[in-house]
């Protein structure tokens, strides 16, 4: 664990929910003899209720995924797979161990649904996340090789976050001469991961997965309640917002 890492952790953890809106909590509850304390403690109290709507995660996941790219891509030209890790679980008595969590399985079996179409070769990206003892990239490879039958040509074992995704993979697929990829991961992560892969000099084919906001329900009023899933969706879909707006920022 070094400096940076801990504090790119503390600081996601104050911006983000349910973090954001718990800081102000605490500084209203600490500070409570302030004049604006009160003012301080129904903001974070408000907050924590908005990013708890349905309506609103759906919402924002909805302004990532309409950046995503197309469901079906265009895969002329391409050169190779490329599919990221999301996180494993540990341990699973079943699978012998670690394996893939449920971010990280959609996104391998549209890889696979990928690979099977087009027979290009395949490169799984992800390290080893604390305090795992194998590699997303193991996980990922043990279950397209052994459940679909798909065989990977490349892993790319050592990052531990889509910047290290892309300019490992850029160092892996160098040698290949590899510049056109189809992009594999999910539709909120797929603009972030587009824009960091293009900087590594890839020609980027998005084939994002797993769109939660199309999902052609409409307006219901159970999206008024708030629920432990729609605050998970304002976590992520504002932890990609941050993540891009840093690319953007300090050019990958």
């Amino acid at each position: 664990m070094t400096f940076a890492w801990f504090l790119k952790t503390l600081l996601s953890t104050l911006l983000l929910p349910p973090g954001n809106a718990l800081a102000l909590l605490a500084l209203a509850c600490f500070r409570r003899r302030k004049r604006w304390a009160f003012a301080v403690a129904v903001s974070g109290g408000v907050l924590l209720l908005l990013q708890s709507l349905p309506l609103v995660g759906t919402a924002l996941m909805g302004t990532l995924e309409d950046r995503a790219g197309a469901w079906s891509p265009d895969t002329a030209g391409a050169q190779a797979i490329v599919v990221l890790g999301s996180g494993l679980i540990r341990p699973v008595a079943e699978f012998g161990g670690e394996t893939a969590n449920e971010r990280t399985l959609v996104r391998v079996r549209r890889a696979a649904q990928l690979a099977g179409e087009t027979q290009l070769p395949v490169l799984v990206s992800g390290g080893r996340p604390l305090p795992a003892v194998s590699s997303e990239a193991a996980a990922m490879a043990a279950v397209l090789e052994h459940e679909f039958g798909v065989s990977v040509r490349w892993r790319e074992e050592d990052s531990l976050d889509t910047p290290g995704n892309a300019s490992l993979s850029a160092r892996m697929l160098a040698p290949a001469g590899v510049k056109r990829i189809v992009l594999v991961t999910q539709a909120f992560h797929m603009p972030r991961a587009r824009l960091l892969f293009e900087a590594q000099g890839f020609d980027v084919i998005p084939a994002p997965t797993h769109f939660v906001s199309k999902n052609g329900a409409g307006f219901e009023a159970l999206s008024l309640f708030p629920s432990a899933s729609a605050l998970h969706n304002s976590y992520y879909a504002l932890h990609e917002w941050l993540g891009i707006l840093w690319v953007r920022i300090s050019g990958g």
